[in-house]
């Protein structure tokens, strides 16, 4: 939505993308703080409508690496936001890269981050 070239790039050229509830709230609160909530929104809830998008479950599972990554984060000292955290979970669960432009998912070890440029 921010015209992140890198983005746009990458999200074009995949044939699948994997999401979870805690990545579409995250976008849905951003929206709600701007002035084009409801735009954006609509632009979110077509993209989603694609067929290469893939909904990936929270569960139990998810929560077991929720805790490991969490526990080595604490113990490294380097505590990123909790639903980051859900995040890098999720990507650990399914063997997924992470596409991010926050360099803190690189201190998890247990995950393979995808650095995108800012533009």
């Amino acid at each position: 939505m921010a015209g992140h070239d890198d983005v746009v790039y990458r999200l074009q050229e995949a044939d699948e993308i994997c999401i979870n509830a805690v990545v579409i709230g995250e976008l849905l609160a951003g929206f709600a703080a701007g002035n084009r909530r409801e735009r954006n929104a609509n632009a979110l809830y077509r993209f989603l409508d694609s067929p290469r998008i893939n909904f990936v479950d929270i569960d139990e599972e998810t929560a077991e690496r929720y805790a490991v990554i969490h526990s080595g984060l604490r113990a490294a000292g380097t505590l990123i936001p909790t639903n980051d955290i859900w995040i890098a979970a999720s990507a650990m669960q399914h063997g997924l890269p992470l596409l991010t432009l926050d360099a803190h998912f690189e201190r998890i070890p247990q995950i393979l981050t995808i650095p995108l440029s800012e533009r």
